[in-house]
């Protein structure tokens, strides 16, 4: 979890927030709703409303969706849900790092828990979609040093210039 946080002027992460707790989260703090508008705000502020696949908090409710909160030390640094589309085959939705947080790990160690919680459940694959565009070139990069290949679209999506697909085998 070295590297320089973007919240943090001129240097590495604060020792504090290398030991990151990740939880399975109730959706019912101010808090993570907080999180989760700003998450929202961000996606309708990049992208024409009809190519927004984000969810908000009743949707992410749904038994079919898994959610977590990262928390650095007291604070909430970021948040990410699995959805199970089938048995074999799970999707990432509402990734989200705290500005305050970028480049200190909290992304990798929420997908981590993503990973894990799809082989337990014998997930084959695992797949996203995100934008497209400058605003979502990092997260694009993260996908794809974290060994998701693009792909074309999934599950009730369609192609949409304004939508990329990413996709990532599960090796049992």
């Amino acid at each position: 979890m070295q590297g320089a946080c973007k919240g943090m002027s001129g240097g590495s992460c604060p020792a504090r927030w290398r030991m990151i707790r990740v939880a399975e989260d109730d959706l019912r703090g101010a808090e993570i709703a907080l999180l989760l508008q700003e998450h929202l705000d961000s996606m309708f502020a990049n992208s024409p409303p009809e190519s927004v696949h984000a969810l908000d908090l009743d949707q992410l409710r749904r038994p079919e969706i898994t959610f977590w909160s990262a928390w650095a030390g007291d604070a909430l640094a970021g948040c990410a849900a699995l959805k199970q589309l089938d048995p074999r085959h799970g999707e990432i939705k509402s990734m989200r790092t705290r500005q305050a947080y970028l480049r200190c790990g909290i992304g990798a160690k929420l997908l981590e828990t993503i990973l894990q919680t799809a082989r337990d459940r014998g997930y084959e694959r695992l797949s996203l979609e995100t934008g497209s565009g400058p605003a979502f070139e990092a997260a694009h990069g993260f996908y794809k040093r974290h060994k998701f290949e693009e792909c074309g679209p999934f599950a009730a999506y369609v192609d949409d210039p304004f939508s990329r697909f990413f996709t990532r085998r599960l090796i049992r």
